[in-house]
């Protein structure tokens, strides 16, 4: 087993001149993951990452058979599981295969139902409450298409944001800022920022990989993934526009970065995040070294530690080998979950009252903040649990302006939704369990909720 702390990734720099070719091999794919993942570029009437940009090209390409792929990916994903769950064949006996396809009982069904739906919805033949166009629809025709574009960009370019020292040298420089506000590494702040400005799901995409190579212990990373997952801002323009605050997008979008930092000051100190265990993963154990030593000034130890993670990084043939991994593990892994768990999910926020009789005693409390029209908006201030546009699905026909504007900020605040995030950290080896999820996303509610309305009446009057 490895030990508690393994640096045989560091090299000890007191002093030594850093090497151009460590440098180079530093600033190159760091500037460019940069590029890919933190810069949001304009182009149009579009406000997008330059991995997104990429993404929406692929899918503009490849148009109308995407949920047909989505659909072909999903039933492989049960067929060759079942394959390698019967016959145990020497190409999944060991590494990389066996733990995408020898995977639990509970996963196996996971994978069968999302397939199931996506079937059932593609063929359009089943029950109305699954291929109807807002349950089984959106998620085969919506949401499989943006998962199976952007994560095929994301696992193959993500490489060159984590693996060649950008993570260690923002990981140093912020790492008393990020210690003391957050109690978090300071490599954290790349996964908010990644969240901000391209997609929630990269966000936990980097968390559960920087997790998975010792780099968070298991409080971090539940921490981080569970309240810097934000989605970004072209989702959020989106979010504006749908529910018609869109005239009003800045003290919208000020409103989410002031309750969601506050947030995050707060729910990580309270349980059920508090209660993790500062263990790291145990195949890998700890390999986090942001402490500076030594007379070096921050910024030199910062590149310092930078250039020897470079030096360290993986070759070009065993990155390809990383970046088809991770490609199969999302595609066969993780798209029959979100399928399957998002499909139920809206199943019981559109066809059940069960959203309706959890809400009722939010009631209350929002015509105690002098919120308008509150019965109407209770159940929007929990769907968001089930998928985060529900929200606005649900208040676009409420009348009071000041009421869309609170249920738009709530929705992107809240973060913990079942149909995207929450599916991606069930099937990730960060240890949260769902009763967790749904609680993390009550007391982020419970916390931000106020905040928000305070603002409203505020900005929005």
């Amino acid at each position: 087993m490895p030990s508690s702390l393994d640096t045989s990734d560091d090299i000890a720099l007191e002093g030594a001149p850093l090497s151009r070719h460590g440098l180079i091999k530093f600033l190159v794919p760091s500037i460019l993951g940069v590029l890919l993942f933190l810069v949001p570029f304009s182009m149009g009437d579009t406000i997008n990452i330059g991995m997104g940009f990429a993404a929406d090209g692929l899918k503009a390409l490849l148009g109308d058979t995407l949920p047909a792929i989505a659909t072909v990916v999903l039933c492989l994903s049960v067929v060759l599981t079942l394959v390698v769950k019967s016959t145990h064949p020497g190409w999944a006996s060991e590494g990389m295969l066996k733990d995408l396809f020898d995977v639990a009982p509970v996963w196996v069904v996971m994978r069968a139902l999302g397939a199931l739906f996506a079937l059932m919805t593609y063929f359009q033949v089943g029950p109305e409450f699954v291929i109807a166009p807002f349950t089984g629809g959106v998620m085969l025709n919506d949401l499989a298409p943006v998962l199976l574009t952007f994560f095929f960009f994301a696992a193959i370019l993500l490489p060159f944001l984590v693996d060649f020292g950008f993570m260690e040298f923002i990981g140093s420089l912020l790492r008393k800022p990020f210690r003391w506000i957050f109690g978090l590494p300071g490599r954290s702040a790349i996964d908010a920022t990644a969240s901000w400005m391209g997609s929630g799901t990269v966000g936990v995409l980097i968390t559960t990989q920087q997790y998975e190579k010792g780099f968070y212990n298991c409080r971090e990373a539940a921490a981080i993934a569970t309240n810097f997952s934000i989605v970004s801002i072209a989702f959020a323009i989106l979010v504006t526009t749908f529910i018609g605050i869109n005239h009003l997008f800045v003290p919208f979008y000020l409103t989410v970065v002031v309750a969601g930092l506050v947030a995050a000051v707060i729910v990580p100190r309270l349980p059920p995040l508090s209660l993790k265990p500062n263990t790291y993963y145990e195949p890998v154990g700890c390999r986090l070294q942001e402490e500076r030593t030594g007379d070096q000034g921050l910024f030199r130890y910062s590149l310092g530690m930078a250039v020897a993670r470079a030096e360290k990084a993986p070759g070009p043939r065993q990155l390809v080998r990383i970046a088809l991994f991770n490609v199969a593990d999302i595609f066969f892994g993780l798209l029959p979950l979100v399928i399957a768990i998002g499909t139920v999910a809206l199943i019981l926020a559109e066809f059940t009252p069960i959203f309706t009789w959890l809400s009722m005693p939010m009631v209350p409390v929002l015509e105690w903040m002098g919120v308008p029209e509150a019965e109407a908006a209770a159940p929007a201030t929990l769907v968001g649990f089930a998928d985060m546009f529900l929200p606005a699905v649900l208040g676009s026909n409420i009348e009071s302006e000041l009421t869309r504007f609170v249920i738009a900020c709530l929705s992107l605040t809240q973060l913990v939704y079942m149909s995207e995030i929450g599916a991606l950290l069930l099937k990730s080896k960060i240890p949260l369990k769902l009763w967790e999820l749904a609680a993390i996303f009550l007391i982020r509610t419970a916390i931000t909720l106020p905040i928000i309305v305070v603002m409203a009446h505020w900005l929005v009057g």
